[in-house]
C-alpha cells in the first residue's frame, strides 16, 4: 500500500519525468562518447605502441648492423686472412709477434672507433688466438671452441653471421663473466681455397643494448624483450629467461601469429603485445597489461558514471523541489477538504497565487462560504420544523393526558368520594408542577420515573387498584436526559389496557442500563399481553394514524420523540404474550452533539410551554 501511495504522488511522478529528462539523454550521449572514445583513445594507442617497437627496433637493428658491419670488415681483410693461415707450430716466434702486434692493433683501432662493439675476437679452433683489449690466450684454451652452440651455427652459415644470446664474455679479463656482450661469429675463410682457417666474433655491447631497450617504455610496467625466429629468449633484462623459450601458452600462440599486435592472458591478467622485427632476423617483444592501455578508458567511463550520478542528483534535487511547490499547495488544499469532509465548514484555504490551484483554491473558498449559509438556512429551517412538530406532538399528548386525569377526579367528585377527590386533584396538581416548572423540554431519566409515581397514585385513586413499581436503574443512567413523557406513556398504557381492562392491580418493572453506545430502557407488565393480531396493530407505523385510540397516541408520541431526539438507529420493540404481560424495549443511541442537540430542544420546548400557557 505504501509503495503504491509514493508510486501515484504528483512529486514522485514529476520526480521521474525528470530524471528521465536528463538521465536518459547523459546516459546514451555518455554510451555514445565512451564508445567513440575508446576507439579514438584504443586507435592512438596502438599506434602509439606499434611506433614504440618500430623505435626499439630501428635502434636495436642499428646497433646490430654495426656488428654486422664490423664482422664484415673483418671477414674482407685478406691481410687478417694471410696472417692466420701463417700462425703454425713451424712459425718463427718474430713472425707470431708480428702477426699478433698486427691483428690486435687492428682490432683495437676498430674498436675505438665503434661506440656498440665491445670486443673483437678471431678464433681458431687449435692453435693462437687473437682479440681486442684485455684479451686472454689463457681463457681461450679452457675451452674447446667447436663446443660452443653458435660456432657450430656459425659453420653451419657458412660465412654468415650466427648471433647468439646475451651472456657474459668468456676470453677477456682477469676474472670470469666479466664484459655483458652479445656475440655474432662467422667462420673465415680463405678466399683462394674457401676453406675455414679460424672464427670472426663481433661481441656487441650488452648493456648499451639492454640501455637502450629501458629507455623505451611502453606503459608504465611493459616491458621489451628480444626472441629469435623460434622463439627463444635472446636478450631480456631478466637473466633468467635468456635462452629459454617463450612461455607456452598464450604468448607463446600470439607470437606465433603474423600480426603485429596481439593480446593474451596470463594469470588472470589479460596483456597487450607489439613485436617487429629486426636486421638480423631476430624480433623485438614488447607487452603491457592491458588495464594501462585502457586505463584512460576505465578512467573516462567512471567520470561518465559520475556525470550522470551528479545530473541524477540535481534532477531529483530540482524536481523535489518544484514538485514540493506544486504538492505543497494540493496538500494544504487536501487536508483542509477532509476537514469540511468531517463536518468543519469554518475551513478556509490561504493559497495565494495566480496559477489553477489558486484558483481552485479561491472556488473552494466560496464554495463553502455559499455552503455554509446553505447549511445555516438549512439548520434553521430544521429547528422551525423541529419546533412545529414538537408544539404539535405535546399539543397531543398533554390533553390527552389531562383528559385522563380530570375525568378520574370527575368521576371521584361525582361518586361523592371527595377526600380521595381532593387526594388526586393535590397529585394532579403537584404532577403539572413537575412538568411546568422545567426549563426545556428534556428531563433526567429520574424526574421521569418521579412523575411516573405521581401518575401512578392518581390511577390507584381512580380506580381503587394497587399498581406496583418495581424499579432498576444502573448508576449514571439516572441523569440520562431523555424528553418529557417518552415513558410515562407506555405506563399508562400497561395500566389501562394490561391492568384495569381485567379489573385488576399488578406491578410494573422499569429497568435501565447503559449498553456503551445507546441507553437500553425496558418497560414489563404482568398485565394481560396481547393477542398476536393486537401485537400486529400496534407494532404498525401507521396504526395509531388510524385508530386514534389511547394506546395508539401513546405510542405515537413515543416512536415521534425517538424519532426527532435520537440519531438513527434508536428503536422502540413490543414484545407480548396474551395472558402473561407486556414487555417494550427502547433503544436510545447517545447523540454525538448533545449539548447542541439539548439547546434546540430547549428552545423548542420553550416554545410549546409559551404556546401552552396561551
Amino acid at each position: 500500500m505504501f509503495r503504491f501511495k509514493i508510486a501515484n504522488r504528483i512529486a514522485t511522478r514529476l520526480v521521474a519525468v525528470l530524471l528521465a529528462v536528463i538521465i536518459l539523454p547523459t546516459f546514451f550521449l555518455g554510451v555514445f562518447f565512451y564508445r567513440t572514445s575508446s576507439a579514438i583513445v584504443k586507435e592512438n594507442v596502438r599506434q602509439s605502441s606499434i611506433q614504440v617497437a618500430q623505435q626499439a627496433a630501428d635502434s636495436l637493428s642499428n646497433i646490430l648492423n654495426v656488428g654486422s658491419d664490423t664482422s664484415d670488415l673483418v671477414y674482407s681483410q685478406v691481410a687478417i686472412q694471410e696472417k692466420v693461415m701463417q700462425e703454425t707450430p713451424k712459425t718463427p716466434d718474430n713472425v707470431k709477434v708480428d702477426n699478433k702486434t698486427y691483428i690486435n692493433n687492428y682490432l683495437n683501432t676498430i674498436i675505438y672507433a665503434s661506440s656498440f662493439v665491445k670486443i673483437i675476437y678471431i678464433l681458431e679452433a687449435e692453435g693462437t688466438s687473437w682479440g681486442s683489449g684485455i684479451f686472454n690466450q689463457a681463457k681461450v684454451d679452457r675451452y674447446d671452441i667447436r663446443s660452443f652452440g653458435w660456432i657450430r651455427e656459425a659453420e653451419r652459415l657458412d660465412g654468415r653471421l650466427a648471433w647468439t644470446t646475451l651472456q657474459n664474455d668468456k676470453f677477456s679479463g682477469a676474472g670470469d663473466n666479466t664484459a655483458l656482450v652479445i656475440p655474432a661469429a662467422r667462420v673465415l675463410k680463405d678466399f683462394g681455397t674457401m676453406r675455414n682457417i679460424g672464427y670472426v666474433v663481433i661481441n656487441i655491447d650488452g648493456e648499451a643494448v639492454l640501455d637502450k631497450i629501458s629507455q623505451i617504455r611502453l606503459g608504465k610496467t611493459g616491458r621489451f624483450f628480444v626472441t629469435d625466429q623460434q622463439g627463444r629468449v635472446m636478450i631480456d633484462s631478466n637473466r633468467e629467461a635468456i635462452g629459454n623459450p617463450v612461455e607456452i601458452g598464450a604468448l607463446g600462440e600470439a607470437l606465433a601469429q603474423p600480426d603485429q599486435e596481439f593480446e593474451y592472458a596470463q594469470a588472470g591478467t589479460r596483456y597487450y603485445g607489439v613485436k617487429q622485427p629486426l636486421s638480423n632476423g631476430w624480433r623485438i617483444v614488447g607487452v603491457v597489461p592491458l588495464k594501462e592501455v585502457t586505463g584512460q578508458l576505465e578512467s573516462l567511463q567512471r567520470s561518465v558514471f559520475v556525470w550522470s550520478c551528479g545530473f541524477g542528483l540535481l534532477a531529483m534535487v530540482i524536481g523535489l523541489f518544484f514538485a514540493r511547490r506544486i504538492t505543497n499547495p494540493i496538500g494544504r488544499l487536501t487536508a483542509h477538504m477532509k476537514r469540511v469532509g468531517e463536518g468543519d465548514l469554518s475551513a478556509r484555504t490561504a493559497i495565494r497565487s495566480s496559477d489553477e490551484i489558486g484558483q481552485m483554491s479561491n472556488q473552494f473558498n466560496r464554495m463553502l462560504g455559499r455552503l455554509d449559509r446553505l447549511m445555516s438556512q438549512v439548520r434553521e429551517e430544521q429547528q422551525k420544523k423541529q419546533r412545529a412538530e414538537m408544539r404539535a406532538v405535546m399539543h397531543r399528548i398533554h390533553p390527552h393526558f389531562m383528559f385522563n386525569t380530570l375525568s378520574t377526579i370527575k368521576w371521584l367528585i361525582k361518586l361523592g368520594d371527595n377526600d380521595r377527590a381532593y387526594e388526586g386533584l393535590s397529585a394532579f396538581t403537584s404532577l403539572l408542577e413537575a412538568n411546568m416548572g422545567k426549563k426545556g423540554h428534556m428531563v433526567k431519566l429520574e424526574e421521569e420515573i418521579g412523575i411516573i409515581t405521581k401518575f401512578l397514585a392518581i390511577l390507584e385513586l381512580r380506580y381503587s387498584l394497587a399498581f406496583k413499581l418495581e424499579l432498576r436503574i444502573e448508576p449514571g443512567v439516572a441523569d440520562f436526559e431523555i424528553p418529557r413523557m417518552l415513558i410515562q406513556p407506555l405506563v399508562e398504557n400497561a395500566v389501562f389496557h394490561g391492568f384495569v381492562s381485567k379489573n385488576r392491580g399488578g406491578t410494573i418493572r422499569i429497568e435501565a442500563e447503559d449498553a456503551g453506545a445507546c441507553i437500553a430502557i425496558r418497560i414489563t407488565d404482568d398485565g394481560c399481553g396481547m393477542s398476536p393480531a393486537q401485537l400486529a396493530q400496534v407494532t404498525m407505523p401507521a396504526a395509531p394514524d388510524n385508530n386514534g385510540t389511547e394506546t395508539g397516541i401513546g405510542l405515537r408520541h413515543v416512536r415521534e420523540c425517538i424519532e426527532l431526539y435520537y440519531p438513527p438507529g434508536s428503536r422502540m420493540v413490543i414484545q407480548s404474550v396474551e395472558g402473561q404481560g407486556t414487555v417494550i424495549a427502547v433503544t436510545l443511541n447517545k447523540p454525538q452533539q448533545q449539548d447542541t442537540e439539548q439547546q434546540a430542544e430547549g428552545e423548542a420546548a420553550a416554545d410549546v410551554e409559551r404556546d401552552d400557557r396561551r
